[in-house]
This record gives structure tokens, sequence and C-alpha cells, in this order.
């Protein structure tokens, strides 16, 4: 991994944890300290990392952590539920029995990390899962534009260190209802239907979560 790959990798995932609060500003010369390493790969990393929409600079300031954007956050995944679930669908006939075993040992795995309170490493299992349900999609078009939908979303994601526990229980609960669809009989427009209802059901928990206490909602 480069220095600049190093930087990246290590500046996003505070971001997106919480660790970097939105607004917070980013201070080039900490990171050298933390790193072990020259101005240039950060410098590299921070520009990356503006281009994605996680980080922005302000006059004055310099580079700063993205504000949340709450709306866009709601809208950004309801397109994510609609793309999702229609490629999901269209994936059902050629995912494999090895995918769908896979796809119940990342659900295992999300449920372990649950009970660990590692939610570091349960967003991480939920991308991969989701992901998975998709990967045989025959419309690579559409492939493309939930990954940079995806991208999009880690950009407003609301951070924050608390994870909506009752959620992510839920979440676990439906994705067991979506392997059992396309590894079974679910026709096109149930699995469809299911996929897309999975998505919004995290945009309602949200919602209900902003009224009393923040934190982060995983998909």
């Amino acid at each position: 991994m480069s220095k600049k790959q190093k930087a990246y990798e290590y500046i996003k995932i505070r971001i997106i944890e919480g660790i970097y609060a939105p607004g917070q500003r980013i201070v080039i010369n900490q990171l050298l300290n933390e790193l072990s390493t020259s101005a240039i790969p950060i410098r590299e990393a921070v520009m990356q990392l503006e281009a994605e929409g996680l980080i922005k600079y302000q006059q004055n300031i310099g580079p700063v952590v993205t504000p949340i954007d709450e709306s866009a956050y709601a809208d950004t995944l309801s397109t994510l539920a609609i793309m999702e679930g229609y490629a999901t669908a269209l994936s059902k006939d050629a995912i494999t029995g090895d995918v769908i075993e896979e796809l119940s040992h990342l659900n295992r795995q999300m449920e372990a990390a649950l009970e660990t309170m590692d939610f570091s490493k349960y967003g991480e299992l939920n991308h991969t899962f989701h992901e998975l349900t998709y990967s045989v999609c025959p419309n690579r078009y559409l492939v493309e534009e939930i990954k940079k939908t995806w991208l999009r979303l880690d950009s407003i994601r609301i951070s924050g260190s608390t994870l909506n526990i009752e959620r992510a229980r839920q979440s676990i609960a439906e994705h067991a209802h979506i392997i059992s669809l396309i590894g079974g009989e679910g026709d096109f427009q149930e699995i469809e239907m299911t996929v897309r209802e999975h998505k919004l059901n995290t945009i309602k928990a949200f919602h209900e979560k902003k009224h009393s206490t923040r934190g982060t909602t995983f998909i």
C-alpha cells in the first residue's frame, strides 16, 4: 500500500466511523506525526477525499469534514433502495449455492459483530453482504451506478459512536429473509420489493432515531 493510500484509508475510516466529527478541521501537522510520513501523501489523500465529498475546504480554516446533510442521506438511500432492489432481483437466476452460503456466513458474522459491539466490523460486513447480492447482476452499468451511490452515501453518512442496535438486529433478520428468497422460490417482484423495503426501513428508523438521540444507522 502506498503512503498516499495509507493516509487515505486512515483519514476516511475515521470520518466514516465518526472519530472525525462533521465540521472538524483536518490538521495536516497532526497527521504527519500519526502516520510518520511527509505532507505530500497526506495532502494527496485529502484531495481525493475532497473529490469524494468527505472533506471540503473552508476559507481561512483549511480542510474540514463535510457537514452532515440529512436530507441528502435520505434521498440517496431511497435511490439506492430502488437500484439495489432491481439489481438483486435481476441476479436471482445467476446466484449459486456458494453465494447463498457466503451470504448466510456474512449475516452470522454481522450478528457476532453486533454482540461484541464491533460496529465498524458490522458496517464492513453489511456493505460486503449487499455487494454480493447483486455481484452477478447482468446489467453492469447498474452495478457501477450502485457503487457510485454507495460512495456518495459514505460522503453524507450520519456519523457517530452510537449504533441503532434495534435497527441493526432487524436488518439481520431482513437479510435472512432476503437470502431465503434469492436462494429459494422468491419471484422477481417479491425480491425487488423486499430488498427495496429493507433499505426504506433504514430511512424510517433514521427519522425515528433523530427525534431522540442521534447515532449511526447502518444500511
